[in-house]
């Protein structure tokens, strides 16, 4: 019997349906939350201290067991048990001193690894599984869409894999893949999940415009946070809300039902699974989550809960716009005006109609500090042009 307990998400279901496709009946597959996995292996290890795991096979991939499940699993491997944990995530690379676990997080070619690749590359290398089209396909979508390279490479069946396995159950999605990958033809969506990933695209279209009016920021341990409640379709919200809002460092997504937290980041200088490891989480160094914890809630629910949303900036401008030469105007909270503006060569700004000594290097290292220290949005045109005609009878 082969014993595999992954991730709840695409990327270990991708290990679990892999497992079916090499091992038939003979693979027990079970899906689990991250707090979900440590109890799990709880009971295994329980079974096999009672003597009722005997020449079992047990796998771990894309999720690392606490602290005393790992000391608990190396007895077991010490003892002669049959284990092997596969991961990619950071967070997860200590594991590597053990010989029963391989955590690797890029490749030598610089791709970022997924668990499921690192899985099916398992399965190929000990004659598991033979390689064909449509097992590469589907692996290789699932590793664009987890390290989110599908978005760079323009890959968007990738995110309609994900897309799918979130409409279906766990096991109809199982039932689905498994003889798919296993026939002759090339991996594709069939007509009816066609139509129906064209319905999904539209909906998270307009969910993302609603929580684009429901984000709120603020400053957490020196960070500027985007802050926003939501249960479904945490990928797509924080990569949108990123490119929305780069001057937030990454946006923390709240879900209050599952009591878990979700971090999403844009940005190459911002490590959100270190954020989520201050907390006891982990993840991506661009995608990560935590438990919802007494020491989490404080900061990220209960101190921002008076904060007002932060405004969008006017999109349908001819006169305001930015970096332009007549220069550009923002407005604040508690009606604060910014009037930014080029003046030998770098950016200069008027606060209220007051002259702040500091200048700026560029157009986007201005309104970044505007956006963050104040929360400023763009303001429509009509609302610039009077700024300009009263600024210019000040000036004649």
């Amino acid at each position: 019997m082969i014993h595999l307990y992954t991730h709840n998400d695409l990327d270990g279901m991708g290990c679990g349906i892999l497992a079916k496709c090499a091992f038939g009946e003979e693979a027990e597959v079970r899906y689990n939350s991250v707090e979900g996995l440590n109890v799990q292996v709880q009971k295994f290890l329980e079974l096999a201290r009672q003597g009722k795991v005997k020449h079992e096979y047990l796998y771990i991939t894309d999720l690392s067991v606490n602290e005393q499940n790992e000391q608990e699993l190396n007895e077991y491997a010490q003892a002669g048990g049959k284990i092997s944990m596969i991961d990619h995530h950071k967070t997860a690379l200590h594991f590597n001193a053990y010989p029963w676990a391989a955590v690797t997080v890029a490749y030598p070619d610089g791709r970022l690894a997924s668990a499921t690749s690192l899985f099916y590359e398992h399965l190929l290398r000990n004659g598991f599984l033979k390689a064909t089209p449509a097992l590469d396909e589907f692996v290789e979508l699932i590793r664009q869409y987890d390290t989110w390279e599908w978005e760079a490479n323009g890959n968007a069946q990738a995110k309609r894999l994900n897309d799918l396995f979130y409409l279906v159950s766990i096991d109809e999605f199982e039932e689905k893949m498994v003889p798919r990958l296993l026939g002759s033809e090339p991996f594709a969506f069939d007509d009816f999940e066609e139509k129906i990933l064209d319905m999904e695209e539209s909906k998270i279209e307009r969910y993302i415009r609603r929580k684009r009016r429901e984000i709120v920021q603020t400053f957490i341990h020196d960070y500027c946070v985007g802050i926003v409640h939501a249960e479904s379709y945490h990928s797509e919200l924080g990569n949108e809300l990123g490119k929305d809002y780069p001057h937030l460092d990454y946006i923390a997504i709240l879900n209050m039902g599952g009591k878990r937290v979700s971090f999403r980041t844009i940005h190459d200088h911002v490590d959100v699974s270190q954020v989520a490891g201050r907390y006891g989480g982990g993840g991506h160094a661009k995608a990560s989550g935590c438990s919802l914890t007494d020491e989490v809630y404080p900061a990220y629910v209960a101190e921002p809960f008076s904060v007002e949303p932060i405004r969008t900036d006017a999109f349908r401008n001819y006169y305001n716009v930015k970096n332009s030469s007549f220069g550009t105007l923002y407005e604040g909270r508690s009606d604060t005006r910014f009037f930014l503006y080029p003046f030998d060569g770098k950016w200069k700004m008027e606060i209220n109609g007051e002259e702040v000594d500091a200048s700026y290097e560029t157009y986007e290292e201005a309104e970044r500090f505007i956006k963050r220290h104040y929360a400023a949005w763009l303001v429509r045109d009509e609302v610039f042009v009077k700024f300009l005609m009263k600024h210019f009878r000040k000036q004649v």
